[in-house]
């Protein structure tokens, strides 16, 4: 062996000894990131020193910090702590806000999975139940239309824009689902159908909590339908229920949406909702 090679690693054993690829080394060298100690004439075969160990070990590490190969040589040219530390600052407060988002995700997964278990638990179309439900928070938008008097094209674009109020806040979309509706007692109760309040279920770590309300737990009374266009005449039963059983209602009417199941049907929204009103028992 040429005495020039002595001590040398080639590019292979540089390659595998750092857990990295042979194209990866030529690439740092071809950037002047990392440039063998020697190259020989005759073959080009790369040969590193084993020094230059501790100088690949932090281009690793730099890039497992989420920095850029280019942004990696930069700093490691100018030779700045200064530099090292804001740009590490800068990566961290980056880290943060996906670290934000990924527990975004990982809520709405769980809200989604959630809803699909209820949903196959769910009684079918048309069944009246007594239910506990527990605590809910709600963050609501009031907007210029009675949903009541139009259609499932409305009620479209009314959904629209809770998503564009919701984007304007920059709050996460993963947060735009299960919405709902609220009508007032006096309402529900002389069945006169009128609503213009809009809303989506929340949770603890929603963004905007100065702008959530509480809606208590309690026995509620529900009727569950998958029809948009039966809402009124479901409620109507829900009431007529309510009357029989001698149930003193106690709250606003809620319908909620408990799962979309448009994922089905790519031409419309298709939804299976849940209608419910707070009752007290007379015992």
């Amino acid at each position: 062996m040429d005495e020039k090679r002595t001590g040398y690693i080639s590019i292979g054993e540089m390659a595998k000894m750092n857990r990295t690829t042979v194209p990866t080394l030529r690439l740092y060298d071809s950037m002047k990131l990392l440039t063998p100690c020697y190259v020989d004439e005759k073959t080009h075969y790369r040969y590193y020193d084993i020094k230059q160990n501790a100088r690949l070990d932090m281009i690793q590490y730099m890039k497992e910090l989420g920095m850029e190969l280019k942004e990696i040589k930069s700093i490691l040219d100018r030779k700045d702590l200064d530099l090292i530390e804001d740009v590490l600052m800068q990566k961290r407060e980056q880290t943060l806000q996906e670290m934000e988002e990924l527990k975004f995700k990982m809520e709405a997964i769980d809200r989604t999975v959630a809803s699909i278990k209820r949903y196959k638990k769910s009684p079918a179309s048309g069944t009246i139940t007594l239910e506990y439900i527990p605590d809910r928070t709600i963050y609501s938008m009031t907007v210029d239309k009675n949903f009541y008097d139009y259609n499932i094209d409305t009620y479209e674009l009314i959904l629209k824009q809770l998503k564009n109020k919701l984007m304007e806040c920059d709050i996460p979309q993963v947060y735009y689902c299960n919405a709902g509706t609220l009508m007032s007692r006096r309402r529900f109760e002389e069945q006169i159908f009128y609503s213009n309040e809009i809303f989506i279920f929340v949770d603890d770590n929603f963004p905007l909590q100065d702008r959530v309300q509480k809606i208590e737990n309690g026995m509620y009374a529900c009727i569950y339908t998958e029809d948009f266009d039966e809402e009124q005449e479901c409620a109507a039963r829900l009431l007529e229920y309510c009357k029989k059983n001698h149930y003193e209602i106690c709250g606003d009417y809620i319908c909620e949406e408990i799962m979309e199941m448009h994922i089905f049907n790519e031409r419309k929204r298709a939804m299976y909702l849940r209608l419910q009103i707070p009752v007290k028992m007379n015992k």
